[in-house]
């Protein structure tokens, strides 16, 4: 099994939901996060004021798929994410090594 990260702009969230769901999620984890990249930020305006803001908001949508599920999973992911500018964010793969569903003690895929 493997863990999928994928860090997009929160705008990009209901279509890289859909997309998802579309190709058989059943479940997935968003939290809120900031960081920068190529970006280095970007300069804002307020009341006449210019400042930087060096993190910038996005969202980590995390989902544990089985392994024949990966290269699909992330190929929506890109489809729904992608705007074409810096920033578009980035996708982790990383192996799990065992998921246990509190409620029933189910282990690995039937956990998930």
């Amino acid at each position: 099994m493997k863990k999928i990260e994928a860090i997009i702009r929160p705008f990009k969230l209901d279509e890289v939901k859909i997309a998802l769901v579309n190709a058989g999620v059943v479940g997935m984890t968003v939290s809120e996060v900031r960081g920068f990249g190529r970006q280095k930020g970007q300069t804002e305006r307020y009341r006449g004021s210019e400042y930087t803001v060096e993190f910038l908001q996005k969202l980590k949508v995390e989902i544990v798929v089985d392994d024949d599920q990966v290269d699909a999973i992330v190929d929506q992911v890109i489809s729904a994410a992608r705007t074409g500018e810096i920033g578009d964010g980035k996708i982790f793969v990383t192996p799990v090594n065992e998921v246990v569903r509190i409620r029933t003690g189910e282990k690995d895929s039937e956990a998930v």
